[in-house]
């Protein structure tokens, strides 16, 4: 598999050009088999994917020890990417955004134990604390680069702004942000301001939450408990309207002989050299034919096409129930 740089000069962290999002291996996504999600991870090593993604807050807590039991002995085939600040506790309640100083560098070594090993490689805060600055943040995880912990550090679901300020303290190396054929608002500010700045992007729901895949045809396609019944994009005349996108993106894959996973991870690849998608997937099966994507070329018709099936604002229903943790 090709390979990938996020960031710049110092702060830079080469990644293969797909990752793999560990969340719904442990929660939200409806069930899951550890085993399967075990052999997931190896097949995505044997195919040359080393960028896993994870987060404290899964599980909570247990999709880190998941992907630290998946890795051991195979430390140095992984890069390995984590994130702090969404507070749960072991029940799964939720506490709150939290990015104190004091906070940050417990967060850190509780994800150091859960994982098994000595840093982590690419340190995100996942969502910004309104109550605590910026720059006291990136200040605590630059220590934890300096203590040797922490090789890279990142933000997720940061604003240009936010991400300008927290660029001025320490080198950011990637900012995750949702992104795909039907969460196009990145290319407005976003893009422009990390490609100014040096700053790699890692495209989070690369797959629409997996329903750009077509594999979700009415809302009863969705376990009881997953998270996406209430997912504003999966209800109503959302559903609906969406749906007949995912119908056009159908169409073109026909054309293509791909299918539409495939296809819309294709465009997200095509973006340019400094995005990674991260697509998430608990079955070998899915893992497979998302990174068979990397070798569909996509010609200046097919984009063309592409962009006129689901162009910016084409989608019904915001990215999330709540918008308000979101940075903007």
């Amino acid at each position: 598999m090709d390979t990938r740089t996020l960031g710049t000069a110092d702060a830079a962290l080469e990644v293969s050009e797909i990752g793999l999002g560990c969340m719904g291996m442990s929660e939200f996504y409806g069930s899951a088999d550890e085993d399967e999600a075990i052999r997931t991870i190896h097949r995505a090593l044997e195919l040359g994917v080393t960028l896993l993604d994870t987060a404290d807050m899964y599980g909570p807590f247990t999709n880190e020890l998941l992907v630290g039991r998946a890795i051991a002995g195979r430390r140095d085939q992984v890069v390995v990417a984590t994130k702090f600040g969404n507070e749960r506790r072991e029940d799964g309640s939720w506490v709150g955004i939290n990015g104190t100083p004091d906070y940050v560098h417990r967060a850190c070594d509780a994800s150091l134990q859960r994982l098994g090993t000595d840093h982590i490689d690419l340190y995100y805060q996942h969502r910004v604390d309104p109550d605590t600055p910026i720059e006291e943040t990136v200040g605590a995880m630059a220590e934890l680069v300096q203590q040797g912990k922490v090789r890279r550090i990142g933000l997720s679901e940061a604003s240009p702004s936010t991400l300008r300020r927290a660029h001025a303290v320490h080198p950011i190396t990637a900012l995750q942000t949702e992104y795909s054929l039907w969460s196009r608002d990145p290319e407005a500010e976003i893009l422009p301001t990390v490609r100014e700045l040096g700053v790699g992007y890692v495209a989070y729901s690369p797959l629409g939450r997996g329903f750009l895949s077509g594999a979700i045809r009415k809302p009863d396609d969705l376990a009881p408990d997953d998270f996406r019944r209430h997912h504003p994009r999966f209800q109503g005349e959302n559903f609906e309207q969406n749906l007949r996108l995912v119908e056009r993106v159908e169409e073109l894959a026909r054309e293509k002989g791909v299918t539409a996973s495939q296809l819309a991870l294709a465009w997200v690849l095509a973006q340019g050299e400094d995005i990674v998608p991260i697509p998430g997937t608990k079955r070998v099966r899915y893992l497979e034919e998302n990174v068979a994507a990397t070798e569909i070329e996509l010609t200046p018709d097919d984009l063309r096409r592409l962009d006129e099936a689901a162009p910016v604002g084409a989608t019904a229903g915001q990215r999330y129930a709540d918008m308000s943790t979101i940075d903007d």
